[in-house]
């Protein structure tokens, strides 16, 4: 019987919403006794978890394939990449198992084929937190409330890899969310393909949370964590009219005021041929209507510019757009003509790729003027940070206008605060994405 603990190696690659794939599959892991390692050279087999949004991510996504089987040899590929098996094994014949997103149970089978768990463990010993194994800081985490996406918008291939909208029970949702906040999490991050359709498919039916009725949408779910004293941030949410229900809660402060929106464009011939929902001229009036009743709501978003057929009228037209909208935060992509996306059969005309470059940097120098205007906007005022990181030099914090890794930093001169502290501070200089404070 050996007693050797069984090692794997893991590596996430793509969005928060392949995070929480990830997090799942290492703690089931865990909870069966294998160790969780962090080189190729330690471990038994190697799990990655790939991205195959657009094709750099599927780039990136072989590349890591192919490092992991160089390192190790003993490799088992999962994710979104993991729906097109034949372009893997195309590229790297030799790895031992693919599975697409949310496979939980077969990625976990595939490591037990290639080195089974110990034969004498004891899930007592070996004891996973309440809330699992977490990827992120200790004092934020994402949530995950529902998986796929009822939309067919002719850029993405998300549907076809994760399927069409399954919404998690209210209840379990709220109940993972306790467990999360008891663990000491400070901020909620609630993600989904498409969060203000959350309990559509379940026609917003009424679930149980500590005894209490909770219909399954997104209002009322923002409701229940808004009573768990953390932050709570909104992702991907798309501009349907049950999203102003929401917004008096950011103006009371149950919820921070921060919206992540997908526009991807403006024009509204373009949106056409994106095949975006939820998407008129009304758009701008709503904003307006939003940072009446929010005057503090940060508005993020990312946009694709050269999207076949666009115009430079078209373009233009976002760039009126964007400086009348205003927005806080922008990210922009050029058009990535990913296999599989409908667009590609549209029969329009491709926009050449030093138009796409052109577009894409008139684009970001447009948006980061406006970026910079808001920000300067905020120096010499106090405002809450949570604290991510202390080193010698300082801390680097984030305000509720900076979502981890995607948005800018609050950068503090002080070492006498730890990650995790939310503390108030008064900002003292800004540049395009980001603030520099002092404590108050």
């Amino acid at each position: 019987m050996s007693t050797a603990t069984p090692k794997v190696g893991f590596v996430s690659l793509g969005c928060p919403k392949a995070t929480v794939d990830s997090e799942r599959i290492l703690t089931q892991l865990r909870m069966e006794g294998y160790e969780i390692v962090p080189t190729y050279q330690d471990a038994d087999v190697v799990v990655v978890n790939t991205c195959g949004f657009i094709d750099s991510a599927k780039a990136e996504s072989l590349d890591t394939i192919g490092e992991a089987i160089a390192e190790n040899g003993k490799v088992i590929v999962t994710g979104c990449m993991g729906v097109s098996e034949n372009a893997i094994r195309d590229v790297h014949p030799s790895v031992l198992a693919v599975t697409g997103p949310q496979q939980y149970e077969q990625v976990v089978n595939a490591v037990h084929e290639v080195i089974p768990p110990k034969a004498d463990h004891n899930p007592y010993v070996d004891l996973v937190p309440p809330q699992g194994i977490k990827l992120t800081p200790r004092h934020y985490a994402y949530l995950k409330i529902s998986e796929g996406c009822n939309h067919s918008c002719a850029f993405c291939i998300i549907p076809s890899m994760r399927g069409k909208l399954v919404s998690r029970p209210v209840g379990d949702v709220l109940s993972e969310a306790q467990r999360l906040v008891k663990a000491g999490v400070k901020e909620l991050l609630v993600i989904s393909q498409d969060t203000s359709a959350y309990g559509v498919d379940l026609k917003y039916k009424t679930d149980f949370w500590e005894g209490q009725p909770v219909k399954t949408r997104m209002k009322e779910l923002c409701e229940a964590l808004s009573s768990m004293g953390v932050w709570v941030r909104l992702h991907y949410v798309y501009p349907y009219p049950n999203v102003d229900d929401v917004i008096p809660l950011m103006a009371a402060g149950k919820l921070l005021p921060y919206l992540d929106i997908p526009f991807q464009h403006a024009s509204p011939k373009v949106l056409k041929s994106m095949k975006r929902p939820a998407f008129e001229d009304k758009t701008l009036a709503r904003i307006k209507s939003w940072r009446e009743i929010c005057p503090e709501l940060t508005i993020r978003s990312t946009f694709i510019v050269g999207f076949p057929g666009e115009t430079e009228e078209d373009f233009q037209y976002l760039l009126d757009w964007l400086t009348e909208a205003q927005l806080d935060r922008v990210g922009c992509f050029q058009y990535s003509p990913v296999d599989g996306a409908p667009a590609n059969d549209l029969g329009l005309e491709p926009v050449p790729d030093d138009v796409k470059q052109d577009r894409w940097d008139r684009f970001m120098a447009h948006q980061q003027a406006i970026s910079a205007a808001r920000l300067q906007r905020k120096v010499g005022t106090e405002i809450e940070v949570l604290i991510d990181e202390v080193d010698h030099e300082g801390a680097v914090a984030r305000s509720w206008a900076d979502a981890p890794e995607i948005d800018g930093s609050v950068f503090i001169d002080s070492t006498s605060v730890k990650p995790g502290d939310k503390v108030r501070v008064r900002v003292v200089d800004a540049d395009e994405y980001d603030l520099w404070a002092e404590l108050v």
